[in-house]
């Protein structure tokens, strides 16, 4: 992480050498943007913080966690499926359940579920593109959710050969 802090003030202080005002303008419209979706990011962190609080441990990890993998996965998949929640907000919530004891494979199908299946859209996507192609694409969508979490539970050892 220190990486990451290191490379964003190096190209900071290229793009102030480089163009002062451009680099300025573009820190307000960030600063704007990030205070605009401040509200709602402490929301959620808040709600879901409570609700985290609320649910005992031994219930999160017997369903989500490392007893049953596999049920944990299919309710990461419908819940991640059902759910609309910007990246800014799943994100955070991954790290919560990691800390719960939930699994990387789980948390993996839960998040890319969130980005890309849309239960919740569906309906817009279906007057725009027609019905079998939203249905084909929340599918695909999916599957590779499946796919992407599967391999992440590989990388970390926690199912495999």
């Amino acid at each position: 992480m220190q990486a990451l802090y290191l490379i964003t003030i190096v190209a900071m202080l290229v793009s102030l050498v480089l163009d002062w005002r451009k680099t300025l303008r573009a820190l307000q419209i960030a600063t704007r943007r990030f205070l605009h979706i401040l509200p709602a990011l402490l929301l959620m962190t808040a709600l879901v913080s409570i609700i985290l609080f609320l649910v005992p441990e031994t219930l999160i990890a017997r369903h989500l966690g490392t007893e049953n993998i596999w049920l944990g996965t299919a309710i990461a998949a419908l819940f991640g499926s059902i759910t609309l929640m910007p990246g800014f907000i799943a994100y955070p919530l991954c790290g919560l359940l990691l800390d719960k004891g939930v699994t990387y494979l789980v948390l993996g199908v839960f998040s890319t579920t969130l980005m890309m299946v849309g239960t919740v859209t569906f309906p817009l996507e279906r007057q725009y593109f027609g019905t079998s192609v939203a249905l084909l694409r929340n599918l695909i969508a999916l599957v590779i959710a499946l796919i992407v979490g599967l391999s992440v539970g590989l990388f970390y050892g926690e199912w495999g050969w």
